[in-house]
């Protein structure tokens, strides 16, 4: 009787150890679910990784933040520097936009006073040339000076306000005569000057500017030597011309067939 109790005990044993065991089926299944620390990371593994997790791989989230913010800040700086620098001009040339500023709002104030004021019409005509070129011209002036960072002049110089002065007091062949005097001398310099520039300017986009004008002020210089030199011809031959009228106590002249 106690004998067959411990058969009984052992069997039971034996078959809990036999149940909780795994089969050899299920050791192979585990074996496969499990990965093996000596393995390669698989490559969906790798594409997660980002280069900072690479690099510093006990960082926090909230460090690699940082290193990222600091990274965009520095590269939005150096671009801020590139641009800056790549629009910087020299001297010379902001001197040269900023003076053909002044003398473009000059031409087109005064062309304005001659269309007024000038009793040739080749005067007016003129004048309506300087209103219509120099006003093209100080726009496409003053996109250039955008693009380059340079603030222009709103105001022609003392020189040339005085001029306007001068003329608004002045009319007909008065008029014709000083401003095309003063057209043909402010105009052999604009050539004078725009050539240096078409040549020698450091900036490229300066120069270009210097250049497309250029033809159009040697037609502006070409009309003001015509222009100037009809309204010299017309004031001579005023002064020339004698008097009709006679003087008191003069004898009239004698009667043709008398």
């Amino acid at each position: 009787m106690h004998t067959t109790k411990i058969l009984s005990a052992a069997v039971a044993a034996a078959c809990t150890l036999a149940w909780a065991a795994p089969s050899p089926a299920q050791d192979f299944a585990m074996s496969l679910a499990m990965p093996d620390p000596a393995a390669p990371a698989a490559p969906a593994q790798i594409a997660q990784a980002t280069p900072s997790q690479t690099a510093q791989p006990g960082a926090s989230n909230t460090d690699r933040m940082k290193d990222a913010a600091k990274s965009k800040d520095a590269a939005k700086s150096t671009a801020s520097t590139s641009a800056a620098t790549g629009t910087r001009l020299s001297m010379a040339d902001r001197r040269f936009l900023e003076k053909a500023a002044k003398g473009g709002m000059a031409e087109v104030e005064l062309g304005k006073l001659a269309q007024q004021r000038a009793a040739s019409e080749q005067v007016k005509q003129f004048g309506s040339r300087m209103v219509e070129d120099h006003g093209k011209a100080n726009d496409q002036l003053k996109r250039l000076a955008e693009s380059k960072g340079v603030t222009l002049p709103t105001a022609p110089d003392a020189s040339e306000t005085r001029l306007m002065h001068r003329l608004q007091n002045l009319s007909g062949a008065e008029f014709d005569r000083v401003y095309m005097k003063e057209m043909l001398s402010d105009h052999k310099k604009d050539v004078s000057e725009f050539k240096s520039k078409a040549n020698g300017a450091r900036d490229a986009d300066v120069k270009s500017f210097a250049e497309t004008t250029l033809p159009t002020l040697q037609q502006h210089l070409d009309l003001a030597q015509s222009v100037e030199a009809a309204t010299r011809t017309a004031a001579h031959g005023s002064r020339a011309r004698p008097s009709t009228t006679r003087g008191p106590g003069l004898p009239a002249p004698p009667s043709v067939g008398t």
